[in-house]
């Protein structure tokens, strides 16, 4: 590995034999080196690499900003969310988290925090995500020494359904909008509440959490005309009359808020997924 960019005494942005940038750190890895100089792989600790250029760039200057410390700590904590999440992550979660970790201990410590008002659904929708956000506080208190408030394990859990989900933040926070605005309009047609508890209700959140993806993406499910699928649409329409009205009744409110219209296809899904999330709802 050649030494690319000097970035200061323990990480250097070096390039190995196939022309992949990366990032190692070590002590004293870059004390008196020089660009253009070889790398001892003896010195190096830890290599990052992103294997996008655009997210490889993001990962240099992040380094150059934060604590190497912040970023190690980010890593590990990666690596222990990944074994409670069973859907693969996009890489770029080491970024976005370690720079939120990294600036959000940056503002605690000039005694500015910030207040998350999503924070009540987040727990609920996403509440293996928020549990993770809670560990990841755990860890930078037991680690740091910096005591997070609660509301940052609500921003982290939407880092890492961002992760899962291939998105950006701002996504994010419209997907948690829609769930809520979705879930709102199922309870005031049933005027039931639901078990936020059951089953069910965590299935349908995830579908709606799929669904709210695909519309903001652009990627809804098309109408298939094929005999069978017409006859499967108007199979459910017919003997789920009640639950595709509540879909429409989805549809209206996705159209009058976002201005997108709802495919028959996706009506339908959300039709089966009503009818068995109906049975979970309480008096």
């Amino acid at each position: 590995m050649r030494i690319k960019k000097l970035i200061n005494n323990n990480i250097l942005c070096v390039v190995d034999e196939k022309g992949n940038e990366l990032i190692v750190t070590g002590r004293g890895i870059g004390f008196q080196r020089h660009r253009g100089e070889f790398v001892d792989p003896a010195l190096v600790e830890r290599t990052y690499r992103m294997e996008e250029k655009a997210e490889q760039k993001k990962l240099r200057e992040l380094v150059e900003k934060i604590p190497i410390e912040h970023l190690a700590l980010t890593e590990a904590l990666i690596e222990h969310i990944k074994t409670q999440i069973p859907q693969k992550l996009n890489q770029s979660l080491l970024i976005t988290l370690a720079d939120h970790i990294s600036f959000a201990i940056a503002r605690k410590a000039q005694g500015v925090e910030f207040s998350n008002p999503l924070k009540g659904s987040i727990m609920c929708y996403y509440p293996t995500e928020y549990h993770l956000g809670q560990h990841c506080l755990k860890v930078v208190r037991e680690q740091l020494g910096v005591a997070l408030q609660e509301d940052e394990a609500a921003f982290i859990a939407l880092h890492i359904v961002n992760a899962e989900l291939n998105t950006n933040m701002s996504e994010m926070y419209d997907i948690t909008n829609l769930i809520e605005g979705a879930l709102s309009v199922v309870e005031y047609f049933y005027q039931r509440k639901f078990d936020r508890e059951s089953l069910d209700f965590n299935r349908f959140v995830v579908h709606l959490r799929y669904f709210a993806q695909r519309l903001f993406q652009g990627k809804m499910m098309e109408d298939d005309q094929g005999e069978h699928d017409v006859m499967f649409r108007q199979l459910i329409m017919k003997n789920c009359k009640e639950h595709y009205k509540c879909a429409q009744c989805i549809g209206d409110y996705v159209k009058n808020t976002y201005q997108k219209t709802l495919s028959e296809e996706e009506l339908t899904y959300l039709t089966i997924h009503l009818k068995r999330i109906n049975l979970g709802l309480q008096q």
